[in-house]
């Protein structure tokens, strides 16, 4: 590999089963940045140019890639769903179908890339195996079919992700690398020992074979629904929507495609306004499934060329839109599968107006929350709500008092969940007490009812929660 003169702004390389990894290294710190990867062309360095290497400039994925990946992969891949929300239709006065790809075995859209990718191996890379830097859905989907292909897969993990998620990716076969502080290290890591190991690095979502795999989505919806106006589709790094786009726009031009992506973390819309990928600084999001920091060199130009609008949603959006899926659709969404749900409930999307009677498919795309998580979201989905309320009363510290005080609220039929006794703190006089009752309650009416009968009777009162 001496012989292999690459851009300057690279200064790290290697090579392994046909993979060249170009690593570019920080001037400050002197630590990698990011890794890119190319597929040989060739195995003729002796020239030193790049021109055998398929780069950013080579060709994007086309509608007959995304064919090609349908036919490999449909007898291994579920066909979710797609069905009309009455809940939603009615909320916005359109028809809204949703694509249900948290019912994939492994819960999320994810497989499709992955199945593509390994059934596009050769026998050779299949036998040296394959290697994923993932702290989610991209894991458990590159470890599930490559165990069932029987092709080993080393799955490279940040230290901090959650046991769940290690334990599932463990568990359909994948052999799991805990390594770095977060998921640049863990990629970094994961691209060293693919050149140490030969085993052939499968990337989440810049990879040709990968997008055109999550593309074959978009196939399903057309045989699932030719009618469609519009597809609103969650954005992290770009293959999703990308392969989408393409085979949505190239089969009928007609459809528009909008794309999602958190306020913290909109990578993809900066990038549409710079004209290249932008790395963004950190951000924390409940939609981590889609919180990449920089757009996917082959993912952006398919975005440029086919999807119509980027648009953002916030964290208190999302998290209600998680909550709606779970109580008025019985249905189960991580974060990053209720972004594009957020964006259709709170208007954000300005070319699918209120009331206009568009027929229009929503992705979910994954529903692989984490159970703390989903608690609170639902906790703070009951206050917003009015049907969970905290209230601070004062009384006398003598027996009977508690009893009198949860008389009034059992008349008013509040249920007690918990309370919380104080007589150092908030202002308590001596021979009083504090106490913080927690209640269920049926909207913001039964609190202010509650309010006021708390008031007639003489106590001291605040709202906390």
């Amino acid at each position: 590999m001496s012989n292999l003169k690459h851009p300057a702004k690279y200064n790290r390389h290697f090579r392994c089963c046909g993979w060249v990894f170009l690593h570019r290294v920080d001037d400050v710190s002197s630590r990698f940045r990011r890794g890119f990867l190319y597929r040989e062309a060739s195995k003729d360095f002796s020239s030193g140019k790049m021109t055998t290497l398929a780069a950013a400039s080579a060709p994007m994925v086309k509608l007959s890639d995304i064919q090609s990946a349908l036919a490999r992969v449909r007898k291994s891949i579920y066909v979710s769903p797609c069905t009309r929300s009455e809940t939603f239709s009615e909320l916005t006065g359109n028809s809204i179908f949703l694509k249900l790809e948290n019912r994939q075995r492994t819960g999320a859209y994810k497989e499709r890339g992955a199945l593509n990718k390994l059934l596009s191996l050769t026998t050779e890379e299949r036998s040296c195996g394959v290697i994923a830097a993932s702290a989610g859905n991209h894991a458990q989907a590159v470890a599930y079919h490559a165990s069932n292909l029987g092709i080993r897969a080393r799955i490279v993990m940040p230290l901090a992700t959650p046991l769940i998620k290690v334990s599932a990716t463990r568990g359909y076969g994948g052999d799991v690398v805990l390594h770095g502080a977060n998921y640049d290290e863990a990629y970094d890591e994961a691209l060293c020992l693919s050149a140490g190991e030969h085993l052939t690095f499968v990337h989440a979502f810049n990879d040709d074979e990968v997008i055109a795999g999550q593309g074959t989505l978009g196939l399903e919806l057309l045989e699932q629904h030719p009618d469609l106006e519009a597809v609103v589709v969650p954005i992290g790094g770009g293959g999703l929507i990308g392969g989408i786009a393409c085979a949505l726009k190239e089969t009928n031009s007609r459809i528009q495609v909008i794309g999602v992506q958190p306020a913290r973390l909109p990578s993809v819309k900066v990038a549409l306004s710079e004209g290249k990928p932008v790395t963004l600084p950190p951000a924390v999001t409940i939609a981590d499934g889609i919180a990449v920091r920089r757009a996917g060199e082959r993912t952006l130009p398919l975005i440029q060329k086919y999807v119509d609008d980027v648009v953002t949603v916030e964290e208190e959006e999302i998290a209600n839109a998680v909550l709606l899926l779970l109580e008025r659709e019985k249905t189960l969404a991580e974060g990053a599968g209720a972004a594009a749900v957020a964006a259709i409930v709170n208007r954000r999307v300005p070319m699918i107006g209120d009331k206009t009677g568009k027929k229009v498919a929503v992705v979910v795309s994954g529903g692989n929350i984490d159970v703390t998580l989903l608690a609170r979201i639902i906790e703070r989905g009951l206050v917003k709500d009015g049907r969970l309320v905290r209230l601070r009363v004062h009384l006398p510290d003598y027996p009977g008092a508690l009893h009198r005080v949860t008389g009034i609220l059992a008349q008013h039929r509040a249920n007690i969940v918990e309370t919380s006794y104080d007589r150092a703190y908030h202002n308590v006089n001596l021979g009083d007490t504090a106490i913080d009752i927690t209640m269920e309650t049926r909207g913001p009416d039964h609190i202010a009812e509650l309010i006021s009968a708390l008031g007639a009777n003489g106590y001291t009162h605040e709202r906390i929660l």
